[in-house]
C-alpha cells in the first residue's frame, strides 16, 4: 500500500456548534486509506491563554504548521471574532482553505467565500474529495 499524504488541517468552527465539528472529524477518521493529523481548538481542548492576546498566539501556532484550514461556513460564522481572526491569519499564512456549506445552509458568508480555494457541500464525500484535492 502507497505512503498516505500527511495532512495537517485545522478546522474553523463555532463552539456553540460543536456537532457540526465534531461531524466533520467523525468522517475523516472513519475515511479509510486517509491519514490526518487535527490541530483544532475545539471547546473540550481550548487553549490555555485567557487575554485575546493569548488566545491569538495560540491559534495561530495551531494554524502555522497545518497544510489547510477548514471552515465550516454556517451564517454564525459571519459573528465571530474568532473565525475571522482564524481565517486572516490562513489567508496571511497562505494556508489552503476549504469552505462547508451547513447541511440546508443557503446564505454563507462573503468573508468565508472569498477566502475559500473551493466551497463544498455538508457531506463526508465532497469535504474528503476536496481534502485530496487541495492538500
Amino acid at each position: 500500500m502507497p505512503t498516505l499524504k500527511d495532512r495537517r488541517l485545522f478546522i474553523s468552527h463555532a463552539w456553540s456548534y460543536d456537532y457540526h465539528y465534531n461531524k466533520v472529524v467523525e468522517w475523516l477518521n472513519d475515511e479509510p486509506n486517509f491519514d490526518w493529523k487535527n490541530y483544532s481548538v475545539p471547546s473540550h481542548d481550548a487553549c490555555s491563554e485567557t487575554t485575546n492576546k493569548g488566545l491569538k498566539e495560540c491559534l495561530t501556532r495551531q494554524i502555522r504548521p497545518t497544510n489547510g484550514v477548514i471552515i465550516l461556513a454556517g451564517m454564525y460564522a459571519a459573528h465571530s471574532d474568532w473565525i475571522d481572526y482564524e481565517i486572516d491569519e490562513a489567508v496571511k499564512m497562505g494556508k489552503i482553505i476549504i469552505g462547508v456549506r451547513p447541511w440546508g445552509q443557503e446564505r454563507i458568508p462573503q468573508k468565508i467565500q472569498d477566502a475559500a480555494h473551493t466551497m463544498v457541500n455538508w457531506q463526508s464525500s465532497s469535504i474528503i474529495s476536496a481534502i485530496r484535492a487541495w492538500i
